[in-house]
């Protein structure tokens, strides 16, 4: 059983995450051929299958988050999704010029934390204030059992 402070500390964190890949969904949509020749330069294939799944993981599962729907499992999508753009599109590693490779490493690791994040919603769920928080059945937390 979650305290109503709990749900409302719950709930700034998904609206938190959910900001930051609200935000990026709706500007690789926005610039959709300049998102698809980014995957391209990455040497991502099948840009044109890829480009609307990243869209959509982005900006839809944004969307689940704010609202708080299926929270449990998005989190894990959305976890594995951030260290999988941290290997693809912030590897440090290759970068030869040091201050490109700091810039790369700062987002790597950031990358890496809002992971972090996501698995903690895994663990928690979606709290109170949500979707999923109003279809658990009440808890019988303090009731007697006959």
């Amino acid at each position: 059983m979650t305290r109503p402070v709990d749900s409302g500390v719950i709930f700034c964190a998904r609206l938190a995450l959910a900001l930051l890949f609200l935000w990026g969904g709706v500007m690789k949509l926005l610039g959709y051929g300049d998102f698809v020749g980014y995957l391209r330069g990455l040497g991502v294939p099948f840009t044109q299958v890829v480009a609307p799944i990243v869209v959509a993981i982005e900006a839809l599962g944004a969307l689940l988050l704010i609202v708080g729907y299926k929270v449990k499992p998005l989190a894990l999508v959305m976890a594995v999704y951030t260290i999988a753009t941290a290997m693809i599109g912030h590897n440090f590693w290759d970068a030869t010029n040091p201050a490109v490779q700091h810039d790369m490493m700062i987002h790597f690791w950031k990358n890496v934390a809002i992971a972090g994040g996501f698995l903690l919603l895994y663990v928690t769920g979606a709290g109170g204030a949500s979707i999923d928080g109003l279809r658990r059945p009440s808890s019988s937390y303090g009731s007697s059992l006959r």
